[in-house]
């Protein structure tokens, strides 16, 4: 028999041989970890290319995230790759902070709940802990502004648990890198997909061994890089969990010579009433004045060039005796005055000739350095009658966009989607500008309306997102001008009762855009924007 002391021994071996306790549960707690951290972020707003949102989750704290001055709110959200549980949220401000913010999740990125409000920020490091909340998606929504600034973040992290914890394997290799157009500023990179168990979230680009971008798609244009230089580039696959795979085998190119492909473009629609300068009260020459001191390499008209009816002799009369001495670097598009001829478009294709119908059609595409220009005849997206079939002018466009190398691309046509002009807006147009939304247009211009109207960039229901295209109207070059109305949500700047140009300057990478009023003042100034 064992002796009572032997007996506690092996009591207490057992013991020590058998697994701690957990405390809490009978099962262990996921341990929260740093969920945004390089994830994909869109922003309402942003101030300019290098303080753009996905700096707010690079963890860096020398960079930031800052948004426009402008209205409130603004809004940042971080796509986390994956349904979540957030328990923390630490936002370190930049000077310009938030007095009132909200946090919001949301599984789909359109429908919010809220999970904190503060009403007394005070610029300093916001640690809120004891969070519950569950979504893909995680949104700081700024509601008022302590400085005369916009908001500015050096760093947003939200902590917890991903619901994929179980998830280790990694997706498979990206292949088939290869590099297509490359200017003085950009290179156009593409791959074939990598695969996973589970699903593939997205790319990281890699440019000399460091990441730059990520992409959900299998192409990328890395912009805002030295003329003359050689780099190597390669990508590697991310899933839903955050395994990562090994780098592709890389590619190297070289940037072309020179400034980056610099040029300006003038702008106008509704132009030429029958009138000429003999007539002090004719707007179209003194229009025609303003483009001749831009400068332009090229011009672009929006349509509804001649009034009323736009006849060949009314061209030859009127709109020839002003903007037509720049019909040699003109590139026209068609309103709805120009289908008001005897036959239509009669009067329009032969006064510009080959210029109107450069592919054989009244909707056409041209390049100038690393912009792809597509002129479109919105008359087709009018609606005359039932008929649901697609216009093979739409058929044409997405073949068109499909095929194109260029890193930017702008669009331009005569009736405008949004307005706050006496035509107002546009549903016909929906579906052409959902397709310019979809395919990442940079830059929409219109005409129709006879105002001046600038948009923040606006996705496919004409809400404010950094990711769609900035609409343009200029519809003052010269016909009557046009009541305005209350601005659209996001409208950034409108302009009644005054007659202009657009003066356009475009990179290689990024535009802005000037008012020219009659007097050659400016009277409004966009953003630089960075091409998508």
């Amino acid at each position: 028999m064992y002796s009572r002391r032997a007996k506690l021994a092996t009591v207490v071996a057992a013991i020590l041989l058998l697994p701690p306790l957990l405390s809490g549960s009978a099962t262990a707690q996921a341990v929260d970890v740093l969920l945004s951290q390089g994830k994909p972020v869109v922003a309402s707003t942003v101030e300019s290319s290098s303080l753009n949102g996905d700096k707010a989750v690079d963890g860096n704290t020398a960079t930031r995230w800052a948004s426009l001055v402008s209205a409130d709110p603004q809004w940042l959200r971080v796509d986390l790759g994956q349904p979540s549980t957030v328990h923390r949220v630490k936002l370190n401000w930049e000077a310009a902070y938030a007095k009132k913010y909200r946090l919001e999740v949301s599984d789909n990125g359109t429908q919010w709940s809220t999970v904190y409000t503060e009403s007394a920020g005070d610029g300093k490091i916001d640690d809120r802990t004891g969070l519950v909340a569950h979504g893909r998606y995680l949104r700081l929504v700024g509601t008022e502004r302590a400085t005369k600034y916009g908001y500015s973040l050096w760093e947003l992290e939200a902590f917890g648990t991903a619901d994929s914890t179980g998830d280790n394997q990694a997706p498979t290799v990206p292949s088939g890198l290869t590099a297509g157009a490359v200017t003085a500023t950009s290179a156009a990179l593409s791959w074939a997909p990598a695969t996973d168990n589970v699903g593939v979230a997205g790319y990281d680009i890699l440019r000399n061994g460091a990441v730059v971008a990520t992409s959900e798609s299998t192409a990328f244009t890395d912009s805002g890089l030295t003329p003359d230089t050689a780099y190597t580039y390669a990508v590697r696959a991310r899933d839903l969990a955050g395994n990562i795979s090994s780098a592709s085998t890389g590619v190297t190119v070289k940037t072309a010579a020179g400034p980056g492909g610099g040029f300006v473009l003038a702008a106008a629609g509704d132009i030429a009433d029958r009138c000429t300068a003999a007539d002090p009260k004719c707007v179209h020459p003194k229009t025609a004045k303003l483009v001749e001191g831009i400068n332009p390499a090229a011009v672009i008209t929006m349509g509804d060039n001649q009034y009323d009816d736009a006849h060949l002799s009314d061209f030859k009369s009127y709109f020839d005796t002003s903007w037509g001495k720049f019909k040699p670097i003109m590139h026209p598009i068609p309103g709805n005055h120009e289908t008001y001829d005897d036959v239509k478009y009669d009067g329009y294709k032969k006064y510009f000739g080959a210029i109107a119908t450069p592919q054989g059609q009244t909707y056409y595409s041209w390049n100038m350095g690393n912009w792809h220009f597509i002129a479109l005849d919105s008359n087709d997206f009018v609606k005359e009658s039932e008929s649901a079939a697609e216009p093979p002018q739409l058929t044409w466009l997405k073949a068109d966009l499909a095929k194109n190398t260029k890193g930017c691309v702008a669009a331009y046509y005569h009736h405008p989607r949004f307005s706050s002009g006496d035509h107002g807006d546009n549903p016909d147009a929906a579906v052409l500008w959902k397709t310019l939304v979809d395919a990442k247009v940079d830059l929409v211009l219109n005409g129709h309306d006879h105002h001046y109207e600038r948009f923040l960039p606006q996705n496919a229901d004409g809400k404010p997102d950094p990711a769609g295209p900035v609409q343009i109207l200029g519809g003052m070059g010269g016909m009557s001008l046009y009541d305005i109305h209350a601005a659209h949500p996001a409208t950034a700047k409108l302009i009644g009762g005054t007659f202009g140009v657009l003066k356009l300057s475009m990179t290689d990478t990024s535009f802005t855009s000037q008012l020219v009023g009659l007097d050659g003042k400016v009277l409004d100034s966009s953003p630089n924007y960075s091409c998508h």
